[in-house]
């Protein structure tokens, strides 16, 4: 096996039972739904708790885990030994409620975190939006921590949010210590940083139906960690490639970098001894590679290894495809 060439790498989706979730991923993926409100569908994680399984190929049931143990240098090039896991964790949200107000832990870059856990930074790109759809991103000017806790303890919290109705293709940036949300209908596409650790600010009154109760808060937790001053959080203007047309960068910092490419026309993806990842966001085409193709469909989502470099992608119609950089 150690001799074996990586090629492009599909994963099973992996549902996550959510309070606010729907029933729309079912529309997006071709994997049948379980029962409940589904909110979220993992389709790259490499973690202990729910790790990503190849779908297709000599690799099928193999774990992105196992094959970042065994494979290292084909499946991360130029970055092999700087990330022992996946660096990146995606997924497709369906918040048919809306999610708890919340913040990530990374801010300040010296606060101390949960044992095995790292920062996260996170985006969205929005997939569907409906009229009562709504996205939080930061706080108005003049909040504090005071101001806060107040609004909490009596239910305007979202008063001090600044807040707008997204659209499709919209793209949204949230560093570490963004206060954000989203809900009423919305179906986004999630790129983070490769960690789980969330502080809830406020519930909107949610009862799991699964235990009865509202679900726990972390108040202090999260206002230890909310950057006050950032005004980097929201909406974002992307970027047209001059030299492709078919290509916009819409997100690039330093955890992730991400573009959108449409298309009628085949287009180049991949890069030369780097790994990349390919989500179909609308459309459908096929990824050629070394004399073979890989069909990839709406809502997949295939990582190509840094062996397997640049590829051709050819388009059956229109695509949307987004694209997706690790750090470097």
């Amino acid at each position: 096996m150690g001799q074996t060439v990586l090629y492009p790498l599909r994963f099973e989706p992996i549902y996550q039972y959510r309070l606010w979730g729907g029933r729309r991923l079912a529309d997006l993926l071709s994997e049948p739904l379980p029962n409940g409100p589904i909110g979220e569908a993992w389709v790259l994680s490499d973690r202990d708790d729910h790790t990503s399984i190849v779908d297709s190929g000599i690799f099928k049931g193999q774990t992105i885990g196992q094959l970042m143990y065994e494979f290292p240098e084909q499946m991360m090039g130029k970055l092999t030994g700087r990330f022992l896991r996946f660096p990146l964790l995606l997924k497709f949200l369906d918040a048919h409620e809306m999610l708890s107000v919340q913040v990530h832990p990374g801010y300040p870059p010296d606060q101390p975190l949960p044992a095995g856990e790292k920062e996260k930074t996170e985006a969205w790109v929005v997939i569907d939006a409906g009229k009562e759809s709504h996205i939080y991103a930061g706080l108005k000017p003049g909040d504090t921590p005071d101001i806060l806790r107040q609004s909490i303890a009596n239910g305007t919290l979202a008063d001090h949010l600044a807040s707008f109705q997204p659209k499709p293709g919209d793209g949204v940036f949230i560093p570490a210590g963004t206060v954000h949300a989203l809900g009423g209908d919305v179906v986004v596409f999630e790129i983070q940083q490769n960690s789980d650790t969330t502080f809830r600010l406020y519930d909107w009154g949610h009862i799991d139906a699964k235990t009865g109760k509202p679900r726990a808060l972390q108040v202090d937790q999260a206002l230890g960690c909310i950057d006050f001053a950032d005004g980097a959080a929201g909406l974002v203007k992307p970027t047209v490639d001059i030299t492709a047309p078919e290509r916009e960068l819409v997100f690039d910092c330093e955890p992730f970098r991400l573009w959108r490419l449409r298309s009628h026309s085949p287009f180049s993806v991949g890069a030369a001894d780097l790994p990349r990842v390919l989500v179909c966001v609308e459309g459908a085409g096929q990824i050629e590679h070394d004399g073979a193709t890989y069909a990839i469909e709406r809502g997949e989502v295939w990582l190509l290894p840094a062996v397997v470099g640049i590829c051709h992608f050819r388009p059956s119609d229109a695509v949307n495809l987004l694209e997706i950089a690790l750090p470097g």
